[in-house]
C-alpha cells in the first residue's frame, strides 16, 4: 500500500493537528523528499506536490522537513530507490539574506547554501546513496553561474552537492519517470528535464562556453546567457567533465488539469509561508513576459499553459466544501494573473508581441464569472497581480475584474519610470497613466486602489534616475514598498550585473555596485514614499 509519511517525533503530532500523515504500511520508503521549507499538502507547496504526484502513481513516499541533526537526516532509513532534495520554493541564499546582504532572520528558518548542506550530509550518512535535488534553487543553478553573496563565479550546484541527477522547472513529469526508472533498474541519465554530469557529450547537444572561459572572460560568459533555453540540449565543459541539461518535457493543459486534481487536504503547519493562500487555485504556468530580472522563462518556460475551465472549477468546488473554508477563494492566478488562455498556437517567436495572441480574455472572464457562482463562494479575489498593458486590451476585463475581484487593492508593477532603466528590464510603460485613469474611472469612490511595486539599482540605474522616480511616485497612492534589486541566478539582469554589459547588444550598462550607494538610494526611496 503506498501513502505518504511525514518524519515528526511522536510527541509532536498530537500537537499538530493540521498535519497529514497518509497511511503507510512496511518499514521501507521508495523515495525519501528531504525539504527546507515545511511540507504542506497543498498544491503550491513544492515537497507536497511532488509527494502527491509520486504517490499517485504508487510509490511510498517519506518526508524529512528541515533536517539538522544526524537524526533527523536518518529518521526513516534508506530508501529504496533515492533520496529528492530541495530548499523549496526560494534560494536559500535569497531567502537568509538582503540586498545588502545583512541577514533576514536572527535565526535562519534554513541553512545557506541548503541543498549542498543537506546533500553532503546525506554522502555522510548513507555511503553511495542516489541523490536527485530539485526546486528553484536547483534549477537557477544548474549551470556555471554569478553568485552575488561570494561576488563570484560558481559552478553548476550538481558539483558542491555531488547529486546523481539535478530536475529543473516544475518537476512532477520528471520525478516520476526517474521513480519508474529506479523501480526498473534502469539508467537514471537522459531523462528530459533534467541534467546529469558526463564525461562524454552527444552529438545532439549544443556546447555553451565552458566554466574556465567564463571565469576568464566577461563576453564568454554574455554568450553563455544568450545560450540558454529549456528548449535544447545543453552541454558545459568543467575541466574533465560535462554538465549536460536535457531539453524540457512536454506540459500539457491535460497534465496540469490531472496534477491539481489529486487529493490534497490543504492542511498546512502552523508556520506555513502558504497560510494567506492556503485556498488559492493556480490556473495556469508559465509567463510570456520576459522581463530581464525574472529567471520564471528558465524554469517553468515562456509559454502559457493553462489548465481547463472545467478543472479549475472543479477544485473551487471540492474546495468550498472545506472544512476552513469561509467562502473566500484567496487568489485567483498565476505568475500574472490575466495571462490565463494566452496560450501559444505555435509560433516559435516572443509572445507578447505576436499578432496571433488572443489578448480578448474571453476565456478568463468567463472563468471569473463561473468561479464566483460556485456555491459557497462568497468572493473570488486576483492578489497575485496582472499585466496592466495586457488588460487594457479589454474593457469588460477590466469591468469584471474592478466590479468582482479586487480586495481593496490591486497589484501591479510599473517596477521603474526611466525609459532607460525600464529598456533593461524589458518592461514597457507606455499605457501605465492610462491604466491609472481608467481604474480610478471605475472606482470613483475610491474604495478600490492601486498598489504600485518599483525597483531600484537595477542596472542602468543611477541617483538621477531614482531622484526622478521619488518623485513621480508622490503622484501615486499606495506606494507603500519598493526593493533593491538583487541579483540571481541566470537572470539576463543579473548577466548585467556581473559584466557591465547588455549581452544582447555587448554595449556597456551602469552599474551600482558600491553598497554605500545602494544605501543611499534606498533612504531616497524611503523618504518619498514617507512624504505621501
Amino acid at each position: 500500500m503506498n501513502g505518504i509519511y511525514l518524519a515528526l517525533p511522536k510527541a509532536k503530532i498530537p500537537t499538530s493537528p493540521l498535519w497529514l500523515v497518509i497511511s503507510r504500511t512496511g518499514s521501507d520508503f521508495d523515495i525519501i523528499l528531504i525539504s527546507a521549507e515545511y511540507w504542506d499538502d497543498h498544491p503550491l507547496s513544492p515537497v507536497g506536490m511532488i509527494a502527491r504526484v509520486l504517490d499517485a502513481n504508487g510509490f511510498n513516499v517519506g518526508i524529512i522537513e528541515k533536517p539538522v541533526s544526524e537524526k533527523d537526516f536518518t529518521s526513516l532509513g534508506d530508501p529504496k530507490y533515492f533520496f529528492g532534495v530541495t530548499s523549496g520554493s526560494i534560494d536559500s541564499m535569497l531567502n537568509n539574506h538582503t540586498p545588502l546582504k545583512k541577514e533576514r532572520h536572527d535565526e535562519p528558518n534554513m541553512p545557506d547554501r541548503a541543498l549542498t548542506v543537506y546533500c553532503n550530509a546525506l554522502r555522510r550518512y548513507f555511503k553511495g546513496c542516489k541523490i536527485v535535488i530539485g526546486g528553484i534553487e536547483a534549477s537557477l543553478r544548474r549551470f556555471a553561474h554569478y553568485d552575488y553573496w561570494d561576488n563570484d563565479l560558481r559552478r553548476s550546484i550538481m558539483y558542491d552537492c555531488r547529486a546523481d541527477v539535478l530536475v529543473y522547472g516544475n518537476g512532477e513529469k520528471q520525478i516520476v519517470k526517474l521513480a519508474n526508472r529506479a523501480r526498473d533498474g534502469e539508467d537514471l541519465a537522459g531523462v528530459r528535464g533534467t541534467c546529469i554530469i558526463s564525461k562524454e557529450v552527444p552529438d545532439d547537444f549544443q556546447l555553451l562556453p565552458s566554466y574556465a572561459e567564463i571565469k576568464e572572460s566577461k563576453e564568454k560568459f554574455c554568450e553563455m546567457q544568450t545560450g540558454f533555453s529549456i528548449n535544447k540540449n545543453l552541454a558545459q565543459l568543467y575541466e574533465h567533465n560535462y554538465l549536460l541539461q536535457f531539453s524540457y518535457p512536454n506540459y500539457s493543459s491535460e497534465y496540469l488539469d490531472m496534477l491539481y486534481s489529486m487529493d490534497f487536504s490543504r492542511k498546512m503547519h502552523k508556520n506555513s509561508n502558504l497560510k494567506m493562500a492556503q485556498f488559492s487555485v493556480v490556473t495556469h504556468r508559465g509567463c510570456i513576459g520576459e522581463c530581464s530580472f525574472c529567471s520564471l522563462a528558465l524554469h517553468q518556460g515562456s509559454k502559457i499553459i493553462s489548465r481547463s475551465e472545467k478543472s479549475i472549477i472543479s477544485e473551487i468546488e471540492k474546495m468550498a466544501k472545506h472544512p476552513e473554508f469561509k467562502g473566500y477563494v484567496d487568489d485567483l492566478g498565476g505568475p500574472s494573473a490575466n495571462m490565463y488562455g494566452m496560450d501559444c498556437v505555435g509560433c516559435d517567436g516572443k509572445c507578447l508581441n505576436c499578432f496571433k495572441l488572443d489578448k480578448s480574455h474571453e476565456r478568463l472572464i468567463d472563468l471569473m464569472r463561473k468561479a464566483r457562482q460556485v456555491r459557497g463562494v462568497k468572493k473570488v479575489f486576483v492578489r497575485s497581480g496582472v499585466r496592466y498593458d495586457l488588460a487594457m486590451e479589454s474593457e469588460e476585463y477590466m469591468r469584471e475584474l474592478s466590479a468582482h475581484h479586487v480586495s481593496g487593492t490591486l497589484k501591479i508593477a510599473p517596477e521603474h519610470t526611466s525609459e532607460k532603466v525600464l529598456a533593461l528590464m524589458n518592461k514597457k510603460n507606455e499605457r501605465l497613466a492610462d491604466f491609472i485613469l481608467h481604474f480610478e474611472s471605475l472606482n470613483p469612490d475610491g474604495k478600490q486602489s492601486l498598489r504600485y511595486y518599483f525597483m531600484i539599482c537595477h542596472p542602468g540605474d543611477d541617483e538621477n534616475a531614482v531622484r526622478d522616480l521619488g518623485r513621480k511616485i508622490q503622484e501615486l497612492k499606495n506606494v507603500e514598498q519598493f526593493q533593491l534589486f538583487t541579483p540571481t541566478p541566470m537572470t539576463i539582469s543579473t548577466c548585467m550585473y556581473w559584466t557591465g554589459m547588455n549581452p544582447f547588444t555587448m554595449e556597456k550598462v551602469k552599474i551600482i555596485y558600491d553598497y554605500h550607494t545602494k544605501k543611499k538610494l534606498k533612504t531616497l526611496m524611503m523618504e518619498a514614499v514617507g512624504a505621501k
